[in-house]
């Protein structure tokens, strides 16, 4: 079943006194409210910093360069670094602060007015966007098994007017990988659309769409440096994509939207790439074994995932959530998504963190 979420039409005056517009004021915040534990796996972090030396190098470029002078205009310098390090047009190289900026300015780009497309569940910031932003929103559900619901997202670009698709590859908050040739279909299929493949997780689980991003000039390819890389504190996300369709989105872009200090932090991440995929290796390894470790759990099951994250299902996820934040873990429920009843979205943190989970999960009764 496909819903249809226009914003326009609701009852809800158009502006309130303060001149704040209906579908703003109709939109839910962000759904997050941070909580002191000593185990924090509830939002898909990297458990580990920036390596040390690594800080450190960062931190004498930055003291070596002028604070006085705005930065690039967009970013050049630090996006013929990523071209360089993605094989990439640099005039396809758009950087942001954090993929969630990206993900507002294709709103902006191809939504208001027009469609956005995704499946349910999937990340609220797309959502978000287009409920706030006037889009019409169409969402069409997952599959019992979390896979792509191929022949609903291709009906819904047959009978809606072209905007925004978003597939996310690993999918949040459920960590699933589709066939390539679902994925593929879908992109092929979404003539006149632009098509955004989310690969925020790509480093968890192997896959990389970048070929398929470059056969088309509508397509676009979202990664991040706030997950693998360990830098959700210096706020950095990117698009991969044709010169055709950067140079649109750029239009949307704030100027000098990249600071001095940022740029200096990621260069150097960019020169040691190393430790990224030792850290990717780590959380497969564990991954792994926090699924075998309560395979046999009496009352909770944990699902396969491709992510640096997975999903518990309980028979009660406040009871589950509850008793978790007992023994100092903090964890994010998820269970009033479709599909996804009693479940509980939980990070791969450290090993020790692990065992601290799995300990907790075999006292639960």
């Amino acid at each position: 079943m496909t819903t249809e979420l226009p914003v326009s039409g609701r009852a809800a005056p158009a502006t309130d006194p303060a001149g704040v517009r209906g579908a703003v004021r109709q939109v839910p915040a962000y759904p997050f409210t941070p909580i002191d534990v000593p185990h924090k796996l509830d939002q898909n972090e990297n458990a580990y910093d920036f390596p040390a030396d690594l800080k450190r190098l960062a931190t004498e470029r930055m003291l070596a360069r002028p604070w006085n002078r705005y930065p690039d205009l967009h970013a050049e310098t630090l996006a013929d670094r990523i071209a360089a390090f993605e094989n990439w047009d640099p005039a396809g190289v758009v950087l942001t602060p954090g993929s969630n900026v990206l993900i507002k300015l294709l709103t902006e780009l191809g939504g208001i007015g027009q469609t956005v497309l995704t499946v349910s569940p999937t990340f609220s910031v797309y959502t978000l966007e287009a409920q706030m932003l006037g889009a019409t929103l169409v969402q069409v559900p997952l599959n019992p098994d979390f896979s792509l619901p191929v022949e609903g997202l291709r009906a819904a670009l047959r009978d809606n007017p072209p905007g925004v698709l978003y597939i996310t590859q690993p999918h949040a908050p459920t960590g699933f990988v589709d066939p390539e040739a679902a994925v593929r279909e879908l992109v092929e299929a979404a003539e006149g659309w632009v098509v955004v493949l989310d690969e925020a997780y790509h480093q968890y689980s192997g896959t990389d769409f970048r070929d398929l991003v470059q056969a088309g000039t509508n397509r676009l390819s979202l990664r991040t440096f706030s997950k693998a890389w360990g830098l959700a504190g210096i706020r950095l996300g990117y698009a991969l994509t044709s010169p055709l369709l950067a140079g649109h989105l750029r239009k949307l872009v704030p100027a000098f939207n990249i600071g001095t200090l940022a740029e200096a932090a990621l260069e150097v991440a960019l020169e040691h790439p190393g430790y990224v995929r030792e850290r990717a290796q780590e959380v497969r390894r564990e991954r792994e074994r926090i699924l075998a470790a309560l395979q046999d759990h009496p009352l909770w099951t944990v699902l396969p995932s491709q992510a640096n994250f997975y999903l518990i299902r309980t028979p009660d996820a406040e009871a589950a959530y509850r008793h978790l934040l007992a023994h100092g873990i903090v964890v994010r429920r998820q269970d009033r998504l479709p599909l996804l009843e009693g479940c509980l979205r939980v990070a791969v943190g450290t090993p020790a963190e692990n065992d601290a989970l799995i300990a907790a999960a075999r006292a639960f009764r």
